[in-house]
């Protein structure tokens, strides 16, 4: 759907902070199949301990294949403290706002004292103007329709699958729901303290994400 092709964009606003920090431990929520944090490895080296939650099981299999640690576990059930944190790829949109509250806490319960916590969001624009109406995307053997309209800051997706079985298709349906937060909203339900906020784009010239940086002060 486009993903693959724009997150090389993204890691490099995400590499260019962490070239600038100090840090030993690196947690990535969210980590999907581990890419970014394979390429965190690899460009540093030093680190002593990188690892990836996903509440997917088969993305934690995919990220270990990567030789990345992974775990199948909820952010407010690690009890580790990191020095950086990631949730990258407007992972925090898929929260409401009750949701939001509690991963923000343990956000800042699992960083040390000094600690960093990266993430991206979808802005208004995002929402409004890229992300609804309808796509359809043909892999041949297997296509995927996708229907999705944004309301009252809630942006929903319906997806229906077609995979070929040999003279016919088998049928399955799924749907998402994110929802828009403001940065100001963040910022006023975490302990930490915001220290950059720059507006990106990378599917086009008009910005779609803020890209935040929080520190936990000591």
């Amino acid at each position: 759907m486009g993903v693959n092709e724009v997150t090389p964009t993204l890691y490099r606003h995400y590499f260019s902070t962490l070239d600038r920090l100090e840090f030993n431990s690196l947690l990535d929520i969210g980590c999907g199949r581990g890419e970014f944090l394979a390429q965190a490895k690899e460009r540093f080296p030093s680190i002593k301990r990188v690892m990836g939650i996903d509440l997917s099981p088969l993305m934690v299999k995919q990220t270990q294949k990567r030789g990345v640690e992974a775990r199948c576990i909820d952010i407010c059930r690690v009890n580790q403290r990191f020095k950086i944190i990631t949730a990258i790829f407007d992972m925090v949109n898929y929260l409401d706002d009750n949701e939001l509250i509690d991963f923000l806490q343990c956000v800042e319960s699992n960083l040390e004292d000094g600690g960093y916590f990266l993430c991206d969001i979808n802005t208004l624009y995002a929402f409004e103007e890229i992300a609804v109406g309808s796509f359809i995307k043909d892999g041949g053997d297997r296509f995927v329709t996708i229907d999705s309209f944004f309301e009252d800051n809630e942006y929903y997706s319906e997806f229906t699958l077609f995979e070929r079985f040999g003279d016919s298709f088998k049928k399955s349906k799924e749907s998402i729901t994110q929802y828009y937060h403001k940065v100001d909203r963040l910022i006023e339900l975490t302990n930490l303290k915001l220290i950059e906020n720059s507006l990106i784009s990378v599917y086009g010239d008009e910005p779609e994400k803020h890209y935040l940086v929080f520190r936990k002060l000591f």
